[in-house]
């Protein structure tokens, strides 16, 4: 359990630069088995390596677990962000943000994102380079940004992306509260993205738009509403939420898939060859992407779970057991901490064969195509992620966009920092020119 108070929290924040499993788990698990208890940030937590136990947890959310995560989050997420609400208020939550990205509002958003993904590749096909991470969180970012709250970067005074930057680079850090430390720019880098947030939804409500269209348009409509649980900022926080997920973890795939295919000339190939087939089969040469010719992507979508499986977006989910458990031969204590390590699930030989091989081909057939015992990359359970369908529309389609009209070259490599909580690929420079036909 480590030292008084601090535990093992200094090993467990170590970064690491490999794909594979952190250190802290893999050490531990060899010495003390697939589910094991420490002491982070004074807080005793059972991690689960197991995906039975993962699993488990997953599917007794509300009865024997509720999602829990350390004080320094709900802090730097805010008090009444999605993931520290429970019972009818979460679903309530949920509700909304799928009225927002479900099947029906991603059809009708489908020409939407195709052209901002089009518009983006021609812009960075025109520079001498481009680096991958920051450039695709740019326009996850601004897509997402407009269709939550309408926000146009081109016609803001204030950069919004720009706070969330600063959110980012100091949210897997020791909590210290003093300037100067990445925490406290951390926190200010929330504030004034939530200051930045207030201030529009106060104008919108000012000033209410005749046509509803985005996400604030829906607060401000259920605010009105007499009897409403919804409040002003339980909205902002989750709004907060919602634009930092999205961008970030999108951003952060995106660049691995295109460092996959970068590395990998058979896989870019055959990914090539499912996307000019569905251009050939177009009868208008000049229309854009369907929602039927999207579903048609076979090979597409087990490259995507297969670069979800290997980027371990979420290398951590936490839950709190509400009452004593026992598993199998384990007593879970009441009130404490259940860590499900997706990463030790998804790189486990067991599981999948050579782990550590990128291999889209090994999804052929399978019935994985969101959530199972050994894939957890978009979580498990009521608490499965409600933006992967989101992510994997834009994944999609911006993978489209790229194979079939550019062709791009490794200026160079980066490299990848994995922390317990996020990781952070830099330095990934490519150079886009345009195919010629």
């Amino acid at each position: 359990m480590g030292l008084p108070l601090l535990g093992e929290t200094i090993h467990f924040f170590k970064p690491n630069t490999t794909s594979d499993i952190p250190q802290f788990i893999k050490e531990r698990v060899k010495k003390y088995g697939p589910i094991f208890k420490t002491n982070l940030v004074g807080r005793p937590v059972i991690v689960s390596t197991d995906s039975d136990l993962s699993y488990f947890v997953f599917q007794q959310e509300g009865r024997c677990f509720q999602s829990w995560y350390p004080d320094t989050f709900t802090e730097i997420f805010g008090k009444q962000n999605v993931g520290s609400l429970h019972g009818f208020m979460y679903k309530y939550l949920k509700h909304m943000v799928l009225n927002l990205f479900g099947h029906e509002s991603l059809k009708k958003m489908l020409p939407e994102i195709e052209q901002s993904a089009c518009k983006k590749l021609e812009l960075w096909s025109n520079q001498d380079s481009v680096e991958l991470k920051d450039s695709t969180a740019s326009l996850i970012f601004d897509l997402t940004a407009k269709k939550l709250i309408s926000h146009d970067p081109e016609k803001s005074s204030e950069n919004l992306r720009e706070n969330f930057v600063a959110f980012i680079r100091g949210l897997i850090s020791f909590p210290f509260n003093i300037p100067g430390t990445a925490y406290h720019k951390c926190l200010k880098g929330r504030e004034r993205a939530m200051k930045m947030l207030r201030n529009m939804l106060q104008e919108r409500r000012e000033k209410p738009r005749e046509n509803p269209s985005d996400f604030f348009d829906y607060v401000i409509e259920e605010l009105k509403k007499e009897g409403t649980i919804l409040t002003e900022e339980i909205a902002l926080d989750l709004m907060f939420v919602l634009l930092f997920a999205s961008f970030e973890t999108t951003s952060l795939a995106l660049t691995l898939a295109i460092k996959f295919l970068s590395d990998d000339p058979s896989v870019l190939k055959r990914l090539t060859e499912e996307h000019e087939a569905v251009l050939r089969n177009r009868e208008d040469a000049e229309s854009g992407l369907t929602w039927k010719e999207y579903k048609s992507m076979t090979y597409t979508f087990q490259f995507i779970n297969e670069t979800a499986r290997l980027a371990n977006i979420v290398p951590a989910i936490f839950r709190k057991a509400l009452r004593d458990i026992q598993y199998k031969n384990y007593a879970i204590p009441a009130g404490w901490a259940v860590m499900v390590c997706p990463p030790a699930v998804h790189l486990n030989p067991d599981k999948y064969e050579d782990p550590l091989v990128f291999n889209p081909s090994r999804w052929e057939g399978s019935e994985s195509t969101n959530a199972s015992k050994n894939f957890l990359a978009f979580g498990g359970g009521m608490r499965f992620c409600v933006g992967t369908d989101f992510t994997k529309v834009q994944m999609a389609v911006f993978l489209h966009s790229l194979v079939t009209k550019y062709r791009w070259e490794e200026i160079s490599g980066g490299n990848i920092i994995r922390t317990p909580g996020l990781q952070f690929p830099n330095g990934y420079h490519v150079r886009l020119k345009k195919k010629e036909f």
